[in-house]
């Protein structure tokens, strides 16, 4: 993960004031344009929530662009102007240095940390050999950011969004809250879609291009394996290739897992190696729509678990 420099973030703040006093925009009060409240997400996950929730009352901006990876995002000066006229600024600190640094320097208390929310969990283990940075492994402060693959606490997350929206728009809360509860019953079938899907397989091992899916395999009883730790980017040492090969052997692992915005020729690699195929397991982070949204994207993910795990429907 790339973090600023003091001195180029310091230009992209006096910039970004400058962007704020001087271009054309829709007027702004409070954090509200046109009667709806501004709504600024870090990435693609806290964008959908803020949507569904918000509907026709809030105007929602992503910090992220649809297809980007979302873990080294840096911000131009209308980002950060963004974030200075938002109501609303949801975020996952820890996940992204640039938009840490831009809610603590702009959104003063408008500002919520979904890690705040939920309980997350630790980064998982057996990932050493990796050539991850320091900085990468510190994320969320040794916790797990990925927590939106757990439809549980992402429907904790929800509910807790619905509420800093109302306390920003009271004019709305009772919509913020239909909405809100309504998703969260989507999230529960989605949660018990998994469940028993994936109660009965083959295996219950998944081996994985980076350490994104422990909520997931915590959540439905199943062991992540990854060839490299939280960074998507860092690339694996030799030993680390040769423990997670000897892993999938072991298991009689079928399927090698890799994702949407990250090459797959390390995975396609070790599939090779150990005779297995390749599928896509995607994390969600950067969901380009209308392509699919975060429910078919989970619908996906459960569709090539249920195949590459051999589970009995």
């Amino acid at each position: 993960m790339r973090l600023c420099r003091p001195a180029t973030w310091m230009a992209v703040a006096l910039l970004a004031s400058s962007v704020a006093a001087g271009c054309a925009r829709p007027a702004t009060a409070s954090g509200f344009t046109a009667g709806r409240l501004n709504v600024v997400t870090a990435f693609y996950p806290l964008r959908f929530l803020a949507a569904q929730i918000g509907g026709d009352a809030v105007s929602v901006t992503d910090l992220t662009k649809p297809g980007a990876e979302p873990h080294d995002v840096e911000l131009n000066p209308r980002q950060v102007a963004s974030i200075v006229d938002a109501g609303l600024v949801v975020y996952l600190k820890g996940f992204q240095s640039a938009v840490d640094q831009a809610v603590a320097q702009e959104a003063g208390d408008r500002g919520l940390d979904v890690a705040s929310t939920v309980r997350l969990l630790p980064l998982s283990t057996g990932t050493e050999g990796s050539t991850e940075s320091d900085s990468s492994t510190e994320i969320a402060h040794g916790r797990d950011p990925h927590v939106w693959l757990d439809p549980n606490r992402y429907a904790t997350i929800a509910d807790a969004l619905a509420a800093r929206l109302a306390a920003a728009d009271p004019a709305h809360t009772s919509t913020y809250a239909a909405r809100a509860a309504a998703l969260h019953t989507m999230l529960d079938a989605l949660d018990d879609q998994f469940a028993a899907r994936l109660r009965t397989c083959a295996r219950r091992e998944i081996v994985t291009g980076h350490s994104a899916f422990n909520y997931l395999a915590t959540r439905y009883g199943l062991t992540q394996v990854s060839i490299t730790g939280i960074s998507p980017e860092a690339e694996p040492a030799p030993r680390r290739l040769a423990a997670v090969a000897a892993e999938a052997q072991r298991t009689h692992t079928t399927t090698i897992f890799f994702e949407t915005l990250v090459s797959p020729k390390v995975a396609e690699t070790l599939a090779r190696e150990v005779g297995a195929t390749t599928a896509v397991l995607d994390p969600l982070e950067g969901l380009t729509e209308p392509g699919g949204d975060y429910f078919s994207g989970m619908r996906g993910n459960l569709a090539a678990l249920t195949t590459a795990l051999g589970c009995t429907t």
